[in-house]
């Protein structure tokens, strides 16, 4: 077999249907987000990013970036291997009681990412509680999916946000352990789960309660605790899982839960076990940004306050935007050529990074920009991204026309 000859057709087949991804080259600029270098070939352009997942910005933020350079000259780069090998840095401990206390839990585990913490934990519990059964919104991350496939254990999809949907089929389970798997934020619509009503009818039916709250934390509730303490569920929730690399602008995932559960999770799975555990200095700045994100409103009530004023701007200009109650703003094409057109064009004429949203992520026919409004995007910043999406729209409008 000729493998890269099988490769390039797949490529080329990715190319051919709008799907394949084209990575921009890009620095980051300490104080200057969103503002970012762009590097094309030898020339350099400033770009103003408008999809991070640095929502509040605290990635730059002056206390977490001296935090994690005070790690470094203290500690180190690395961990030097497993906590298993390397033992519990102290830093590790630190944001684990940091994270366990933000979601009013007895203990948490700390990840490499929110993708590993979905894998590794979902896996362990569906493969190791006899005969569990995991049931999981259809809407679900793939590290969620990959993680319930990796367990073996039955799973039963219930309808995106159906909350009588999964009352349906818990009924239909029958007396087995049973496993709810489900998101507060769902990255690319936007859309916040009925979560009470989600909490309510696993409790009908004696079910475990596992909530990704990854999109959420740092965003949501009084001290960033995401929807479920906007909500006043935590206490209600069986397992809470996030992420230290979005809203809290670092690296690094966790679940939390009882001692006990977290104990189980770190006893057999293997994606804690057999992983080399996170730099101890972003421990520390994630610590750092924790803490500041539970006193500090300032960043939560300026980001949702751009969230809703872009908004208003683009309705204003009659460009086409899911509606929601978050802080994602997906502007829809529906079309993967004209998504990764529009996106060239944004950076190369305009200067704005929108990453174009294609299949697999989204359903064909639903290509999008997804857009993210941060506390440190300014008015002239929102005015030029609404002024060029809406000059794209009347070139696309008026060349359908003589289409």
């Amino acid at each position: 077999m000729d493998f890269d000859q099988h490769f390039t057709q797949a490529l080329d087949g990715l190319k051919s249907d709008g799907n394949y991804r084209i990575f921009a080259e890009v620095e980051r600029q300490c104080g200057s987000f969103p503002k970012v270098k762009r590097f094309v070939g030898d020339t350099v352009q400033e770009v103003t990013v408008w999809c991070s997942n640095d929502y509040l910005g605290m990635g730059h933020h002056a206390d977490v970036v001296q935090t994690m350079v005070d790690a470094v000259q203290s500690c180190g780069t690395g961990a030097g291997g497993t906590r298993n090998i390397s033992g519990n840095n102290h830093m590790h401990r630190l944001l684990e009681k940091e994270m366990a206390d933000l979601h009013g839990k007895e203990s948490a585990l700390l990840f490499t990412s929110g993708y590993v913490s979905n894998w590794a934990a979902l896996s362990t519990l569906g493969a190791r509680i006899p005969n569990a059964v995991i049931l999981s919104d259809e809407k679900n991350h793939a590290s969620m999916i990959e993680g319930i496939r990796h367990s073996r254990a039955d799973k039963v999809l219930w309808k995106h946000n159906d909350w009588r949907d999964l009352d349906r089929k818990m009924k239909a389970v029958g007396d087995r352990p049973k496993i709810v798997a489900f998101e507060s934020v769902y990255s690319m619509d936007g859309d916040i789960c009925p979560m009470r009503e989600i909490v309510e009818v696993a409790e009908a039916h004696g079910a475990m309660t596992y909530l990704d709250e990854v999109h959420a934390v740092g965003m949501y509730g009084p001290r960033g605790g995401g929807i479920s303490e906007e909500r006043g569920l935590a206490d209600r929730i069986t397992l809470i899982e996030g992420t230290l690399g979005k809203a809290y602008g670092v690296m690094g995932g966790y679940i939390t839960g009882s001692e006990a559960l977290c104990d189980f999770v770190r006893s057999f799975a293997s994606g804690f076990i057999f992983t080399t555990a996170l730099p101890p200095a972003c421990a520390a700045a994630a610590t750092a940004s924790v803490r500041h994100l539970k006193h500090s409103q300032a960043e939560r009530i300026a980001q949702h306050e751009r969230v809703a004023r872009l908004r208003a701007k683009l309705d204003a200009k009659g460009i086409p935007h899911l509606p929601n109650d978050s802080h994602i703003i997906p502007v829809m094409i529906g079309d993967p050529v004209k998504c990764r057109m529009i996106s060239d064009i944004l950076m190369q004429d305009w200067g704005i990074y929108v990453q174009p949203i294609n299949y697999p992520t989204v359903p064909k026919g639903t290509e999008r920009l997804r857009i993210t409004p941060g506390p440190l995007h300014s008015d002239a910043d929102m005015d030029h991204l609404v002024t060029a999406l809406a000059s794209l729209w009347q070139q696309c409008a008026l060349a359908h026309a003589v289409a």
